[in-house]
């Protein structure tokens, strides 16, 4: 959960959203580094996108920037206080309304800015933003407490950026927290992941996306709900993403077009394509189909290898799926899925980067598709 634009609004956004699903294990590893007296500087919070790896950092923010203030530690009438045994915070604080609003000047959060245009984020984190954090943390803490810094996307950063993060890592000033959330832990510098304790945060189950799902868009009906939260696999922030982007009715749009698969209805499938592509909306579709597309290849080559068909997410798909399999089967030929999803990737990849014509991008891959159909 990125904190990009999304319909269910500020519910949605680390900085407000004060409700976290899941990842027990990694709240109790932060609880219990607290509790201990010796709370490690900086930690690399890793996982997949969407899963919540920016919504525990912001959680553990509120929770440093409220236990942290002098007087809550202190010895009381009968002795110290106990310690904390869970690190939700008050929503109504003054300091989960600070963070929320931007305005607590002991927090700060560094991240990518979102390409209204294209939408999504853009793609580098500057090395600028970096620099903003060395001078923040020479400052004497605005309330006597901690300061802690958030850097949400780190793995997108340069070398010069990296390079500057582990400059602060290597001297860290007293009572100063810092969490790097990356989605690729392995793309940073190897003395960074030495110096930061990592939680390393897995998907959320079916059910997780489901009760989140009813949580920020009540009005869905349950079959939507199962059917997003399987093609998002255990990501609730792909999940708000391709429901925000029509994403379930792309996908049932494009096994139309593999309906009939082994042979390939080419009117239908340019009528798909120019749908797709057509109209104000033809960024986030392009965004949408072609991960789709990715994702669904993807699936089709794993059940090729393990020889199950996964659960369906709109009703036909398990059958559609069968029978190509059983084509494959019997030409011998269940590796061609793999490499057609491989170099599907590659080629929405190249569309992207050397700005090639899409609709022809998406007629070259269907046609990929119908060839390892036919075996």
């Amino acid at each position: 959960m990125s904190g990009q634009p999304h319909e269910a609004g500020d519910a949605f956004d680390p900085r407000r959203n004060t409700h976290l699903e899941g990842h027990v294990t990694a709240q109790k590893l932060l609880l219990d580094s607290w509790n201990s007296g010796r709370m490690h500087h900086a930690w690399l919070i890793g996982g997949p996108p969407g899963i919540g790896k920016a919504t525990l950092a912001f959680r553990m923010a509120r929770f440093v920037l409220t236990k942290g203030l002098p007087g809550e530690q202190e010895m009381g009438l009968f002795g110290p206080p106990p310690d904390p045994t869970s690190l939700v915070v008050d929503p109504d604080s003054p300091v989960c309304h600070r963070i929320a609003s931007g305005g607590h000047a002991d927090l700060l959060t560094v991240q990518r800015t979102w390409d209204e245009k294209r939408k999504r984020f853009k793609r580098d984190l500057p090395v600028e933003e970096i620099r903003k954090i060395a001078p923040f943390l020479r400052l004497t803490s605005a309330e006597g407490g901690w300061r802690v810094v958030i850097v949400d996307g780190a793995d997108q950063l340069n070398p010069s950026g990296q390079n500057a993060i582990l400059k602060i890592l290597e001297e860290p000033p007293s009572k100063a927290l810092i969490l790097l959330v990356a989605d690729n832990v392995g793309a940073m510098l190897p003395t960074i992941r030495s110096r930061t304790r990592k939680l390393a945060l897995e998907p959320l189950t079916e059910a997780q996306v489901k009760a989140l799902l009813f949580r920020y868009l009540p009005d869905l009906e349950e079959v939507e709900r199962t059917a997003l939260a399987r093609l998002a696999e255990g990501s609730i922030g792909r999940a708000m993403e391709l429901h925000a982007a029509g994403g379930l009715t792309l996908y049932k749009a494009m096994l139309g077009v593999f309906d009939s698969l082994p042979r390939l209805d080419v009117v239908n499938a340019y009528a798909f394509i120019d749908a797709t592509l057509r109209g104000g909306n033809e960024e986030a579709n392009w965004v949408a189909v072609t991960e789709l597309i990715g994702w669904w290849l993807g699936r089709v080559a794993r059940a090729g290898a393990r020889g199950t068909i996964p659960p369906e997410v709109v009703p036909g798909e398990a059958a559609l799926v069968h029978r190509l399999m059983q084509g494959s089967q019997r030409s011998g030929n269940l590796d061609r899925w793999v490499e057609v999803w491989e170099n599907t990737n590659h080629m929405f990849a190249k569309a992207e980067s050397a700005n090639l014509d899409r609709r022809q991008t998406l007629m070259s891959v269907l046609s990929r598709i119908e060839a390892a159909a036919a075996g």
